[in-house]
């Protein structure tokens, strides 16, 4: 399987499915289903959000707290009591990758490491961690990674030179990224609104350029007349018929 998340070699406004293909069917949110919904969707992108547990476990999880449990304070076993809405249980990093391998042949993992709400030591611990799980599971040539933490993504980039990287918190210009060898700039559409001198700038500096998230069919319109190279979306349906028309 060979998967390039890169701006040279890959059509242009490329959907990303934000925390897997979940709104239409009513899926949970970085589940299982909505991951294998998204590959069967054949997705260019799939993104997941990662935390670690008190005991190490890396989970699939939005938000820092899972049924009112902050999840970097609590062991997995105390997590595993609570189903997600389709009966799935909270899944690891290692069963989501594993099932992000299955039968995909066009679907890359997007990665976001979650910014430690304890400390920025550990944040980097945990990314370090999440890569070396992925290329244990030899799927680091279908993964990239993206966070709001910017020293995060500079861990990464220490323990390996190849793999692409993506800022999401819209605070530095594509040459500023460049400089700290981060390959591109994943912001909301209205840091892009704010500067679209970023646009020209990050295809000027060879910087891949993704939005999020991206779910009203007039912001999907300009975001795909500017030419991204990914759009990240809740709606992947309603993006593929905006794309397809435009095209």
């Amino acid at each position: 399987m060979i998967i390039i998340f890169h701006s040279c070699g890959v059509e242009k406004n490329a959907i990303v499915a934000h925390r897997g293909a979940w709104k239409k069917n009513n899926l949970p949110e970085n589940s299982i289903a909505s991951l294998r919904q998204a590959i069967d969707l054949k997705l260019p992108g799939s993104e997941f959000d990662v935390w670690r547990t008190a005991d190490d476990s890396l989970v699939i999880n939005h938000d820092a707290h899972c049924n009112k449990f902050l999840i970097e304070e609590t062991n997995y076993e105390d997590l595993l009591k609570f189903k997600l809405s389709n009966g799935e249980k909270l899944p690891t990093l290692y069963e989501y990758v594993t099932e992000g391998k299955r039968n995909n042949k066009h679907t890359l993992l997007v990665c976001e490491i979650k910014p430690s709400e304890i400390s920025k030591e550990r944040g980097k611990k945990t990314a370090l961690k999440t890569v070396e799980t992925i290329k244990k599971l030899h799927a680091d040539k279908i993964t990239c990674y993206i966070s709001f933490d910017y020293e995060i993504l500079k861990q990464i980039r220490e323990v390996d030179q190849k793999t692409v990287l993506q800022y999401l918190e819209g605070n530095k210009s594509p040459k500023e990224v460049k400089v700290d060898k981060i390959s591109g700039v994943d912001y909301h559409f209205s840091v892009f609104k704010k500067h679209p001198e970023w646009i020209k700038e990050a295809k000027e500096n060879n910087i891949i350029l993704n939005a999020w998230t991206v779910n009203e069919a007039s912001d999907m319109d300009w975001i795909i007349d500017h030419k991204f190279d990914y759009i990240t979306t809740n709606e992947p349906e309603l993006l593929k018929e905006r794309v397809k028309e435009k095209k």
